[in-house]
């Protein structure tokens, strides 16, 4: 069996943690993220980071927040979700990218998500159903056609957003310049249905996607690396190792064979 320290070995080469392994361009960062299939802003968990992988002197090493990102590269994160690769917030509240492969992965949960919010409250129902038939949508609309405060709209979309239910893409405009985000629904991004449909099973085939992006991950952090909690329970990674999908090596979880 494959040793940790050897497991350590391939994440640092495969998920670029050294500095000569530095990402130089937004194209080697694209095909970073095609090998790795997601990827996390900033490094906070075992799941492979875009900004990690870069290697830049911070922005502003002193400031905190937005002062850490890379002086020069920041803007790659969003850049690849410019060249059509979906920017989610499901990691917990914060951004991950992922490939066409991994969103289809996700959408058996995303699709229960949409469902699921639907009949939880009707505000956030009166958005969906909004969404769905008016289309995807920029935030100055639907504040207009929902009678919506900027702030109220806000609240309204961060819970739909962290669970995956809508999908909000940055625009920025030229003449005048000024930012938004255009909201749709996951079944507007994701049109095509996956074959799967149970949410569960597809966390499970999500977890072992995740891990083979990290190579190597502390068994307890597993649980932490997605917003459903409601999806997950103890058995579930059980279930991953007895069907040899995933191995644990010292505390840890690697690939299977």
């Amino acid at each position: 069996m494959t040793t940790l320290a050897e497991l350590e070995e391939q994440r640092a080469h495969e998920c670029r943690l050294t500095p000569d392994r530095a990402l130089e361009t937004l194209d080697e960062a694209e095909d970073f993220l095609r090998d790795r299939g997601q990827l996390t802003r900033t490094a906070d968990s075992a799941l492979p980071s875009l900004f990690e992988a870069c290697h830049e002197e911070p922005y502003a090493r002193e400031s905190p927040g937005f002062g850490q990102w890379p002086a020069t590269k920041f803007p790659w994160f969003g850049l690849l979700g410019a060249r059509g690769h979906l920017i989610l917030a499901i990691h917990r509240g914060k951004s991950l990218l992922v490939t066409d492969e991994v969103a289809a992965l996700l959408d058996p949960i995303c699709r229960a998500e949409l469902a699921r919010m639907e009949d939880a409250d009707e505000a956030w129902a009166r958005l969906l159903r909004h969404l769905a038939e008016a289309g995807p949508s920029e935030l100055e609309d639907l504040q207009t056609e929902l009678a919506l405060a900027p702030k109220e709209l806000k609240s309204l979309r961060a819970p739909l957003e962290r669970c995956g239910a809508i999908v909000a893409r940055s625009i920025v405009y030229e003449d005048p310049h000024r930012h938004t985000s255009l909201l749709a629904r996951w079944d507007q991004v994701h049109a095509e249905p996956s074959r799967a449909s149970d949410p569960r099973a597809a966390l499970g085939d999500l977890l072992c996607a995740g891990v083979r992006a990290a190579v190597v991950a502390p068994e307890q952090e597993l649980a932490r690396w997605f917003s459903w909690r409601w999806y997950w329970d103890d058995g579930l990674l059980d279930e991953l190792v007895d069907a040899g999908r995933v191995v644990r090596v010292d505390g840890h979880v690697a690939t299977g064979a």
